[in-house]
């Protein structure tokens, strides 16, 4: 189900005269994607970056499968605009309801979070659990990862429909987040895990939060790790690999662009300058 390489069946056309210096793409619903983002930095310094969050639309993970498909789609037509090398799909319910589908639809190669995110957890222990969107959950696309790279390992899932709101929502030191965090973790340490991976990218935002939560040997598998080093290991596969300063960072957001300026503030260490894109029109307006 899940293709190890984003090489398979697909050949890329680079026609600019230096390809390598192209951004890469990175989306999500939101500021989950910032995740990858960081580790993108920490990874491949010399990358530019355009981030697109699509908050008009957010969350993804309550959405059916034609809606995500229609809202990858709509992106990475905008991506191609762009002249991205590469995009970076920030995001579990895309990954898990759009991936295999695009990638058959585009030329351009695109790298999701799952695969990463499963070949990490299954070298990490033997009883995993999963926190997801309830469309990833519901989708057991990381059960299904985790199990083809290792059949002898067990897996729980759990369905997380209010974390990322809340996230969203810079409500993360709420005491109800606490509380709404212990709900979803009772069945997975009833279960005995000794890994739980994030399987949303907003989820690493909560770390201190779960962290506080679980036995100190539970081991947290953060995919966003992962996939920034498979990309790097891509690029360099594809001869794509930018060996000059990056351009700074562009953030498009499809929704209030202040809103997601105040929520990123805390992850990015600064106020970003973030632009509005309609995806229907493909008319950008700026802010700030």
């Amino acid at each position: 189900m899940y293709s190890s390489s984003i090489f398979e069946g697909h050949l890329y056309d680079f026609s600019d005269k230096e390809p390598q210096r192209a951004p890469i793409g990175v989306f999500d619903s939101g500021v989950g994607g910032l995740t990858v983002l960081r580790q993108i930095y920490r990874q491949l310094p010399n990358e530019s970056i355009i981030y697109f969050g699509d908050t008009a639309r957010l969350p993804y993970g309550i959405r059916s499968q034609g809606e995500i498909l229609q809202f990858v789609r709509e992106i990475l037509c905008w991506m191609q605009q762009q002249k991205v090398k590469m995009v970076v799909m920030a995001c579990n319910t895309s990954s898990a309801l759009a991936l295999e589908i695009v990638r058959q639809e585009f030329s351009i190669p695109i790298l999701g979070v799952i695969l990463p995110g499963a070949k990490a957890a299954v070298q990490q222990g033997k009883r995993i659990g999963v926190i997801a969107t309830p469309a990833t959950a519901k989708s057991n696309a990381y059960k299904q990862a985790i199990l083809e790279n290792d059949s002898e390992v067990q897996v729980w899932q759990v369905g997380c429909p209010e974390f990322v709101p809340l996230i969203e929502q810079n409500r993360i030191h709420d005491p109800y987040t606490t509380e709404v965090a212990r709900s979803y973790l009772e069945p997975l340490l009833q279960q005995e895990i000794d890994t739980l991976v994030y399987g949303c990218t907003h989820y690493p935002h909560l770390a201190p939060v779960l962290r506080s939560l679980l036995p100190a040997h539970v081991k947290l598998v953060d995919p966003a790790i992962h996939v920034a080093a498979a990309c790097d290991q891509d690029l360099e596969l594809l001869g794509l690999t930018n060996t000059h300063p990056p351009l700074p960072t562009r953030f498009i957001v499809s929704g209030c662009p202040q809103q997601f300026a105040q929520s990123a503030v805390q992850w990015l260490g600064h106020t970003p300058m973030v632009e509005v894109v309609d995806l229907n029109s493909t008319v950008v307006s700026q802010f700030l």
